[in-house]
């Protein structure tokens, strides 16, 4: 059984598919969770602190699809990891907003609803997931050509989630959701390309 702050998050994401954010009011999200609204103010405070914990646990929910998608074989971490943050990013707005920085109008986000320290932004987020990549690949000596590799897999897949295909026609590159398998090729294709120029020039910090 959900608790009162499970269910709370929930009713406040069923609130926010039906209207924009700044029209959802606490005492219908108290309502929909069947609860009182004290009990809400208790558990969050106030809206932004509502909208603080709506963004923390999106962010956590990325982060747990990091940690499935490291269950593949180790050579592939970095292109699972990849096809994650491409069907996290499109699935839920919440997720792109907080990986691109780009949010959808209606949507709360960080230094506007919630102050920006509370949730990790684009480059603290994508942090998190390369870090835990290089955990689960190279455990007791953290390798720099997995973090690069696992950058440049990352990068390719929010270019995706940034810039869409045209209507009415889906890329290899940027594959709709009911369908990843067709973006492997190319970032592991991209991978193997920056890993053999790494191993014969100087190596580059990405920008």
């Amino acid at each position: 059984m959900p608790t009162a702050r499970e269910a709370l998050l929930d009713a406040a994401l069923r609130a926010l598919a039906d209207r924009p954010w700044r029209t959802v009011r606490m005492v219908d999200v108290a309502a929909l969770a069947g609860v009182s609204r004290q009990t809400l103010y208790n558990e969050f405070g106030t809206k932004g602190g509502l909208a603080g914990a709506l963004l923390r646990q999106a962010a956590d929910g990325y982060l747990t699809g990091v940690d499935r998608a490291l269950t593949a074989p180790a050579p592939e971490h970095p292109a699972a990891v990849a096809r994650w943050t491409v069907r996290a990013a499109r699935e839920d707005p919440l997720v792109k907003g907080l990986l691109t920085g780009l949010w959808g109008e209606g949507l709360p986000r960080p230094s506007r609803d919630v102050p920006a320290h509370d949730v990790p932004g684009p480059a603290r987020l994508l942090a998190l997931a390369r870090d835990r990549v290089v955990a689960a690949s190279h455990p007791a000596a953290p390798c720099p050509t997995v973090a690069g590799r696992c950058e440049i897999a990352l990068r390719l897949a929010l270019s995706c989630v940034i810039v869409p295909p045209p209507p009415g026609r889906t890329t290899r590159q940027c594959a709709e959701p009911d369908s990843w398998s067709p973006i492997t090729p190319m970032i592991t294709s991209e991978i193997d390309t920056s890993f053999s120029v790494e191993t014969t020039s100087p190596r580059k910090t990405m920008p």
